[in-house]
């Protein structure tokens, strides 16, 4: 029987959490308010709403967030030469903070 190639498949190490981290854990993120054009980093959390999450090939991805859609926000971004829209929750983005070299 051949296995399965859905959604989620080869996601085990990606959408489960480390034991010490385990539970509801704080909900800063989700107070936090993104605006039109700031960069974004998708991080899939395993926790709340993986219905809301971006497939896991988006992992770790710079975004841009181009609009808002209910709860939801509008991610760009670019992946070769192709531009892809992404919809998804605050729960699976955070903020991208980029570092100096200095």
């Amino acid at each position: 029987m051949r296995h399965s190639r859905g959604f989620r498949t080869r996601g085990r190490r990606l959408l489960s959490k480390p034991p010490r981290e385990r539970g509801r854990g704080s909900i800063g993120y989700l107070l936090y308010e993104y605006n039109i054009g700031e960069k974004v980093v998708i991080d899939i959390r395993p926790g709340p709403k993986i219905s809301t999450a971006p497939h896991r090939r988006y992992q770790g991805k710079v975004a841009t967030v181009v609009a808002k859609r209910g709860r939801a926000y509008i991610l760009k971004l670019k992946i070769g030469n192709k531009e892809k829209t992404i919809i998804t929750t605050k729960e699976h983005i955070k903020p991208f903070v980029q570092a100096s070299l200095s």
